[in-house]
């Protein structure tokens, strides 16, 4: 009977232990933004026979080749390709405490295992590899390898529908640049692609202010800021000549990406 309750004892002891334990607290989240250049608006998706259910499928028009950009600080731990299957070509981010973000289906990639991203960082380009049947980014929030619903700026996503999503991502530096249109009184002429042999899609007006995207090489042009073959994309398909715009800068814009 003795050894009994010394047995009960220490069982209840061990139990009081266990209970007074403290758990450890949760990982807060990180303030996760839409990942999309700033200002951008973006159609969000979400449905309930989506693989894992609670990710995003992104799309906006002529999105092929759009720069996708890191939703929150954190270093990139997989950058691969699937090849024709699943994700296709897809990053993974790793933002501590257990979190992490997929972007998959890109065209190609702009980062490596192993690199410091933060707002506004440029890891890839929208495409449509893997099991994709048309250009989009697929996004996705993990919490310990369990997809989460998504949350942007502390706020849940619609859950189930479609949505548009403006980005502040970046909005504070890097990612973007701008500049002024300077063509002397004549409208700019913005082209689909970066040359002049491309269709015109419309114009700028002398003096406008514009938000360069990204910019690439081209066509050689001279403007008022010399002979250039810079092209700086102001939005989706829509690129216009770096010599006509006065950026602060004799060349590539530092801190903004490359188409």
């Amino acid at each position: 009977m003795r050894s009994r309750l010394f047995a009960l004892v220490g069982a209840g002891l061990l139990i009081a232990a266990t209970v007074l334990v403290p758990a450890s607290p949760a990982a807060a989240a990180p303030t996760f933004k839409v990942p999309f250049p700033c200002n951008q608006t973006w159609s969000g998706q979400t449905r309930s026979n989506h693989s894992p259910a609670y990710a995003i499928d992104f799309n906006r028009t002529d999105d092929q080749g759009d720069p996708v950009v890191a939703s929150a600080p954190g270093t990139v731990d997989v950058v691969a390709d699937l090849g024709g299957t699943s994700y296709g070509k897809y990053v993974r981010i790793n933002h501590g405490g257990g979190y992490t973000t997929y972007y998959a289906h890109l065209s190609s990639f702009n980062t490596a295992v192993g690199r410091s991203v933060g707002y506004g960082t440029v890891i890839g380009y929208v495409g449509t590899t893997g099991g994709s049947t048309g250009p989009h980014l697929h996004y996705e929030q993990r919490l310990n390898g369990s997809d989460v619903q998504v949350r942007f700026n502390g706020s849940l996503a619609l859950y189930w529908g479609e949505r548009n999503y403006t980005s502040d991502n970046g909005c504070s530096g890097g990612g973007a640049g701008s500049g002024t249109v300077n063509t002397s009184g004549t409208a700019l002429t913005v082209r689909s692609g970066p040359g002049t042999g491309y269709s015109s899609v419309g114009t700028v007006a002398d003096g406008t202010r514009v938000t360069i995207q990204c910019q690439t090489t081209g066509t050689t042009v001279t403007g008022t800021y010399g002979t250039s073959n810079i092209w700086d994309r102001i939005g989706s398909g829509r690129f216009i000549a770096d010599a006509y715009v006065l950026t602060g800068y004799d060349g590539f814009i530092p801190g903004v990406p490359r188409c």
